[in-house]
């Protein structure tokens, strides 16, 4: 099969076109769709509607093994591979995660082993709203002054999920001692080396509470003034999102962050199949 990437931002992502993801694809065209992947960051799969469930996890699978999300409540019935991204209601109850991701961050930045590979079908989508942003975090860290990336470079964060949940969903139950217990503080490197490309890239995330040995002011100004550079207009794309599109992301090298919708007006359906990463690293030189 011969198939085509279409750059879609200036520093980042890909459109996939003559490729349909219900089929089993041969051997050599995953391997040029997994190349594309470590180049772009993001590559969107589009009008993937006759995609089912099953589909999408068998294709997730090939790039490592798949996690269930932390709160089985939202995962799909007999499916814990596949989380549920949805404003939905059923009897009165949510059908999946509501207002997720919209905050700057990678998935499951706040584990020992984050997500390499996320992969999300649209179902039902809002006609001109809830777009996802994405950006580069290789680009991000090559454009930081000199100064700033020697400083960076061998600093470690605190990740907590804890400490960051009130302050990200405060719309939202606080967490359960059971759900606390899943995700206790991690540390992981300010810096990470992308472990296929071997690129340092700048590594953030919306749990990110302290660096190690700095105080906690001291530490959280300079993540501020990280995420201050790294969501400039230059280095982000926006993705419009239509039925059937799908779209997977390299968590390691990437940022991304999900817009708002007029959820009183339009329902959004998505699903979300997660890849098991390793725990990040820094390597020198």
């Amino acid at each position: 099969m011969t198939i085509k990437f279409q750059p879609l931002g200036d520093y980042i992502g890909a459109a996939v076109t003559v490729v349909d993801l219900s089929r089993p694809l041969d051997d050599e065209t995953f391997k040029s769709i997994h190349t594309a992947w470590l180049d772009y960051g993001v590559l969107a799969f589009p009008n993937q509607t006759a995609m089912t469930m099953d589909d999408q996890i068998a294709f997730t699978r090939r790039f490592g093994t798949l996690v269930s999300h932390h709160m089985p409540q939202f995962c799909a019935p007999g499916r814990p591979e596949v989380l549920i991204v949805s404003n939905v209601k059923k009897d009165g109850h949510p059908l999946g995660q509501e207002k997720a991701g919209r905050n700057w961050h990678t998935d499951y930045q706040f584990l020992a082993e984050p997500a390499s590979g996320s992969f999300l079908h649209a179902i039902e989508v809002p006609p001109d709203q809830g777009d996802t942003l994405f950006i580069g975090m290789n680009g991000v860290y090559e454009a930081l002054p000199a100064e700033m990336r020697r400083r960076i470079t061998g600093l470690n964060v605190v990740h907590s999920r804890t400490q960051t949940w009130p302050i990200l969903y405060p719309h939202r139950p606080a967490l359960s001692i059971e759900e606390a217990a899943r995700t206790p503080d991690i540390v992981h490197p300010l810096v990470r080396t992308h472990p296929e490309t071997g690129r340092p890239c700048l590594y953030l995330g919306d749990v990110m509470w302290a660096v190690e040995g700095m105080d906690l002011e001291e530490g959280q100004a300079l993540l501020r003034k990280l995420y201050e550079f790294a969501t400039q207009e230059r280095f982000v794309y926006a993705y419009r999102w239509r039925p059937g599109d799908a779209v997977l992301w390299d968590n390691r090298c990437t940022l991304h962050c999900a817009t708002p919708f007029d959820e009183e007006t339009y329902r959004r359906l998505m699903y979300r199949t997660t890849v098991r990463g390793d725990r990040p690293f820094y390597a020198s030189g």
